[in-house]
């Protein structure tokens, strides 16, 4: 499964699943991805065949909905909320990826289409 990280999320994220041997892009690394709307951002990421991890869940819902309601599987969305994996904590990017590279590590090949998933921070690991 390959992913694209929401701008939200810091480059590193995507650094440290990379390292890992993950295929992982971050909106804050192209140039031509920042500041798109949320719209074409989904659009963008069904063309590059990523799903999306965003925290962004009142506008990517809809979206995923109108993609079922016209009959088009997408590729992911995986929500992550700012209660689980606070922005503001020192820990934060090393939580993301932790959660992440588990989730990463459980998928089997190829994923269900119009996957949604809610990434929890991996139990035992302190954040």
């Amino acid at each position: 499964m390959k992913l694209l990280l929401d701008e939200m999320y810091p480059a590193a994220i995507a650094d440290s699943l990379r390292a890992s041997g993950y295929d992982v892009v971050a909106v804050q690394e192209k140039e031509v991805l920042r500041e798109l709307s949320d719209e074409a951002l989904f659009a963008a990421a069904q063309a590059m065949g990523r799903a999306i991890v965003t925290e962004n869940v009142k506008d990517y819902v809809p979206l995923d909905a109108r993609a079922h309601a016209q009959d088009q599987p997408h590729h992911g969305l995986v929500f992550t909320t700012n209660r689980s994996f606070p922005r503001h904590r020192d820990a934060f990017i090393g939580a993301v990826a932790r959660g992440l590279d588990d989730f990463l590590r459980h998928q089997s090949g190829a994923s269900p289409p119009s996957l949604i998933h809610w990434l929890r921070p991996v139990p035992g690991i302190p954040e």
